[in-house]
């Protein structure tokens, strides 16, 4: 069982990361419709009309509501799965670096805060936010004013990645199949940068949410004349729960559609880049056997 699984009671009535408030203003409209529509029957005005009850088939919206919602997860799961590829390849590619490379550790932990440097600038890439201030803490201020000028920063990060493999394999400090492997895992990067855009710069069809907006009001609208004459003034808490479900399903379809903003049900990409960052200083805080073999091999002849 999961450690942080919430528990039931506390979910039931959480406000907090709901689509409670974002639907209520369509649920008040249609509460209000349905306390309209039940006062002219108690007036004795015909408002029933469970002819209606055929204008928006029940199954008809139904299957549009899960299409959309699964839509939206569909492109939420893809988005965590990339997000997944590049944590598996930031690690690989840091290790790959940090053991292989026959260089100063000065200049590993350069190259590994660029490969940190990439996540971040993805992340605030795919929130249109600037990645200057993420970045302070890990790259010297001449790379951080060339980011600031530049359309897609993440990209330019990885030209740097590429172009320090590039010298360290022309100074033979790795050779051309370590180049090769850590050369392909920087091309892993940039394919999942370009996964994340396309699903955020592919939203679903105007004309498919016009058309599942104009079924909801319509459906919802319709319902007070079908049952008025069966519930009375029941009608009026009947429509607003329905509302409220069918709404529901629908917002929650927005709301994870593109899962790269800041909301509480979208990616937490700030936890996911805070937990590379620490992989990485562990992994700086590790000497590897190369370099633990030389410093021996220097104390012994220091000692001769």
């Amino acid at each position: 069982m999961a450690q942080d699984r919430r528990p039931w009671f506390k979910t039931l009535f959480c406000i907090r990361g709901s689509v409670i408030r974002a639907v209520m203003p369509r649920v008040g409209m249609c509460t209000g419709f349905a306390l309209g529509i039940t006062l002219l029957h108690q007036a004795g005005f015909a408002v029933s009309w469970p002819v209606l009850s055929s204008v928006v088939p029940s199954l008809v919206l139904g299957l549009l509501l899960v299409f959309r919602t699964n839509t939206s997860y569909e492109r939420f799961w893809e988005g965590r799965k990339l997000w997944g590829t590049m944590i598996n390849t930031v690690r690989n590619l840091a290790r790959q670096i940090w053991v292989s490379v026959d260089t100063s550790r000065q200049s590993k932990e350069q190259a590994l805060k660029l490969l940190l440097g990439f996540a971040i600038a993805t992340k605030q890439h795919l929130r249109y936010q600037p990645c200057a201030p993420e970045l302070t803490h890990l790259l010297p201020p001449a790379q951080i004013d060339q980011l600031s000028g530049m359309n897609n920063p993440p990209l330019e990060i990885a030209f740097w990645l590429n172009d320090y493999l590039q010298i360290q394999q022309l100074k033979g400090r790795i050779n051309p199949y370590q180049f090769q492997a850590m050369t392909q895992q920087v091309n892993i990067l940039v394919d999942t940068l370009g996964g994340c855009e396309r699903i955020l710069k592919t939203p679903l069809p105007l004309s498919y949410s016009i058309h599942l907006k104009q079924l909801l009001v319509m459906y919802c609208m319709a319902l007070p004349f079908q049952i008025v004459s069966e519930l009375n003034g029941w009608t009026i808490p009947v429509v607003a729960l329905v509302a409220f479900a069918v709404f529901g399903v629908e917002e929650i379809g927005l709301e994870i559609e593109n899962p790269f903003g800041c909301d509480l049900n979208d990616l937490p990409l700030n936890e996911i880049c805070q937990t590379m960052e620490r992989n990485i200083q562990d992994l700086i805080t590790l000497t590897p056997s190369i370099e633990t073999n030389e410093q021996q091999a220097w104390q012994i002849t220091a000692l001769r």
